[in-house]
């Protein structure tokens, strides 16, 4: 590390890592540093600079093309994923063949498609807060933010409702990271495995000979795979699994580390709760935007390797390199963003990476901003005098590469009948 450089990768570092960022914006921005993994790998940390790494073509996200080590042999993606079968999906393939698969699951993520589940979508959130809403306390993690966007994204795959709390408990294990049992993650990915291959073996079985309308999307990937555009089993299931994945924790941690943020920013709280009582939605989606922005629920994009010699911010970067880019840096440069350390639910210029950014742009990003947008609607709504149940210093932080959220979020309010 340069003279003077921020540890990185601690519990210090996870509870609060702007700081750090900030450091090697200045100083490192394209730095070069061992994972707690043991993996090797350059971290961007400035807008510009991130901007064209996520387009950037000679980028890969095939873990293929890692000139890795031995002893990194499969550190760079989802736990079991490789031996589950799993490796097929969007975050780990290039074109021609992710084209082709993220045109065959764009259908079910266009605005008017999502805006028809809203309904579904609040329903959900209302039975959640339902369930705590008469204690006057609640954990929002375990209790709101966890399984909303789990049971919405089931509903949208089409995973039969018995079967749904199975896929929260798998979830939940998927999430805790180094929190479970040793090895409890690749097991989780092993059973939602082959609950995926059974269910498209019977959806296949069932499928009627022509689409109905609001067709889950399981059944589309079957009916897809059976009308010449070659979609594997394994793909069918890695595009499943990916979903699932990429599509309930992203969500977790937005409205988690959204309600977060507004619990401690009590006058940008209050500016939103009058809005919404005045029937607007203006401020509510710019501020769910903003709160991506702040403290987004991906620190860092996935794994990308570059293949061929290529130079990012003055360092020359070489084939075979892991390269990450951190979007919770480059969203607080102050390069690209006015007074980056604030939050600002009214900002206007706010192209924020959350997202990503090129052909690798999230798929469900209307579908996580419905669910940012209901959740915290619903939640200051119905909930209005809703505060921390706890000091934030004694909140604990997920420890993890790729995401951001908290472990538990506990709250008060007054008890409603």
């Amino acid at each position: 590390m340069p003279p003077g450089a921020p540890a990185l990768f601690t519990w210090e570092f996870a509870t609060d890592p702007y700081p750090a960022y900030a450091w090697l914006r200045e100083h490192a921005p394209v730095h070069r540093t061992r994972l707690p993994s043991g993996v090797e790998a350059w971290l961007v940390t400035r807008y510009a600079d991130a901007r064209q790494a996520l387009a950037d073509q000679r980028l890969s996200k095939n873990p293929a093309h890692h000139a890795e080590p031995a002893h990194a042999k499969g550190k760079t993606g989802i736990p079991g994923e490789r031996k589950a079968e799993l490796m097929t999906h969007l975050l780990n393939i290039d074109p021609p063949d992710h084209t082709r698969l993220r045109r065959l699951v764009s259908k079910a993520f266009t605005p008017r498609r999502v805006a028809e589940f809203a309904p579904r979508v609040q329903e959900l959130t209302d039975r959640l807060i339902d369930g705590f809403a008469a204690r006057g306390e609640a954990d929002l993690i375990h209790e709101f933010a966890f399984p909303l966007p789990i049971y919405a994204i089931c509903d949208m795959l089409g995973v039969p409702r018995e079967d749904q709390d199975d896929f929260r408990d798998w979830a939940g294990m998927m999430i805790r990271h180094g929190g479970g049992p040793r090895g409890g993650v690749a097991r989780s990915v092993k059973k939602m495995r082959g609950y995926l291959a059974d269910l498209i073996h019977r959806k296949r079985a069932a499928l009627p000979a022509e689409p109905v309308p609001g067709e889950d999307l399981i059944s589309g990937l079957i009916r897809a795979s059976d009308h010449g555009e070659h979609l594997t089993e394994n793909e069918a299931a890695a595009m499943a699994f990916i979903l699932l994945f990429a599509g309930f924790e992203t969500t977790v941690n937005l409205i988690g580390n959204g309600t977060y943020a507004l619990l401690t920013h009590p006058e940008q709280r209050r500016r939103l709760q009058e809005s919404l009582a005045a029937g607007e939605r203006e401020l509510l989606e710019s501020g769910v935007e903003e709160l991506l922005r702040y403290d987004g629920p991906v620190e860092l994009a996935t794994w990308r390797f570059a293949t061929r010699p290529l130079t990012i911010g003055g360092k020359d970067i070489a084939p075979g390199d892991p390269v990450l880019v951190v979007l919770a840096a480059a969203d607080r440069d102050p390069e690209r963003f006015t007074e980056p350390d604030a939050l600002d639910l009214a900002r206007r210029d706010n192209q924020h990476l959350g997202y990503g950014h090129g052909i690798h742009y999230c798929l469900g990003a209307p579908l996580a901003r419905l669910e940012g947008q209901t959740a915290l609607a619903t939640l200051l709504t119905r909930l209005p005098d809703l505060r921390l149940g706890a000091d934030p210093a004694d909140l604990r932080w997920r420890g993890g590469l790729i995401m951001r959220g908290l472990r538990t979020l506990p709250v008060e309010f007054t008890p409603v009948r």
